[in-house]
């Protein structure tokens, strides 16, 4: 079943594709948003779960993962603009457990070999993901023992309260001097942490108040009460898909970490407000300055080199979203600026091509070949089409 804007449509080839996806069983139903020369089309295909479930339908709940991250990236600089807080800030003086910090002198050495961090980690680092600590794709003690602790990132938020996570954390060292380096995701959720000691509320509160309230979203939250409306999640096992996070799962009450890395459930039409709200300038939830700020290489060269090992050549890093500095895939443009959530989620803004698109599915991903890049490829040909 589908739901489309109407039948006369350049996205017919990016609809197909997706009716042709959920047919093969890649995933049991997808909705995709999209927004190109002033036209906004919608299109659901498929079903919430397996078998004889509800059809997909615009409204469809998904739990959105690191397109959390967006939404985190554009409440932090609204903040920073108020002038609650300023990006080269010490965030020990309201994350008390970071002070004295240790550095590695291996990343990938015993925990025991460590020197002092040469300066404190600022809100930018966490905003940009240059604080010295993130996730690890590697068999070293400092990724074995982030496992260990809960505070290894994964596709759902943390399960442990914000505090603990704050000091398990603290206790490990760092892989790289502060400012000196790129890891991601684990900075957003510190900088989660951050902005409800310095402002006194829930992430909750503040998402609302300061970014869906504005844009007038109704759907995006830490946590839903709308479990009919909530699409099942499922892991890939070989040819299987297996259930991940049923819809009365981990998203249907409040959350124990309410997560600015990967928290938030969603639907493909709020993220595609937002991310349209940025790319028009940031009214009403960022100035225009802001807006550039977040969608601009907020990276050194030496930081943009150790980033470019996990978002591949020619990408960098904004306010927390990825951007595109060279075409290297047919879909790139410069200037192209969004992310990917693990849990089958994607959104990007095409300025120079005037499209922002969003592709949600319930198929977490397994690795970095495993994505939405035919979703890409068609929806770039379908706008650049003579």
């Amino acid at each position: 079943m589908t739901a489309t804007a109407d039948t006369d449509t350049r996205f017919a080839a990016v609809w197909a594709l997706l009716d042709e996806q959920v047919a093969a069983g890649r995933f049991p139903g997808c909705v995709a948003a999209v927004r190109h020369a002033g036209r906004t089309e919608v299109h659901a295909t498929g079903r919430v779960a397996l078998g004889d479930s509800a059809p997909m339908r615009p409204d469809t709940l998904f739990r959105i993962a690191s397109l959390t991250k967006p939404f985190g990236g554009v409440l932090a600089l609204g903040l920073v603009h108020d002038g609650v807080l300023a990006l080269d800030d010490d965030v020990a003086r309201w994350l008390p457990e970071f002070i004295d910090l240790r550095v590695l002198t291996d990343p990938a050495g015993p925990l025991t070999g460590t020197v002092p961090a040469q300066r404190p980690v600022t809100v930018g680092d966490l905003l940009f993901m240059t604080a010295g600590f993130g996730l690890r794709m590697d068999d070293s003690p400092l990724a074995h023992e982030m496992w260990a602790q809960g505070v290894s990132p994964g596709p759902l938020a943390p399960r442990i309260p914000p505090g603990e996570f704050l000091a398990r954390l603290a206790r490990l060292p760092l892989t790289a001097q502060p400012g000196e380096g790129w890891q991601y995701h684990t900075g957003s959720d510190v900088l989660g942490v951050l902005l409800t000691r310095v402002t006194g509320r829930s992430l909750g509160e503040l998402v609302a108040e300061r970014v869906t309230g504005p844009l007038g979203l109704t759907d995006t939250t830490f946590w839903t009460a709308h479990v009919d409306r909530l699409a099942t999640s499922y892991t890939p096992d070989g040819d299987r898909l297996v259930v991940a996070d049923p819809p009365d799962g981990a998203f249907s009450r409040p959350r124990v970490f309410e997560s600015l890395g990967g928290g938030l459930v969603s639907t493909a039409t709020d993220v595609l407000t937002l991310l349209a709200a940025v790319a028009d300038g940031g009214a009403p939830v960022l100035d225009a300055a802001s807006a550039a700020a977040m969608t601009g290489d907020r990276l050194t060269a030496a930081q943009r080199a150790a980033a470019q090992t996990f978002l591949g050549p020619g990408r960098t890093w904004g306010g927390n979203v990825e951007v595109t500095l060279d075409r290297t895939d047919p879909w790139t443009t410069p200037g192209r600026f969004g992310w990917t959530g693990g849990t089958g989620t994607t959104a990007y803004a095409d300025p120079s091509l005037d499209l922002v698109a969003v592709l949600l599915t319930q198929r977490m991903m397994t690795g970095p070949h495993d994505g939405p890049e035919a979703f890409w490829s068609a929806a770039h040909a379908a706008v650049t089409a003579a």
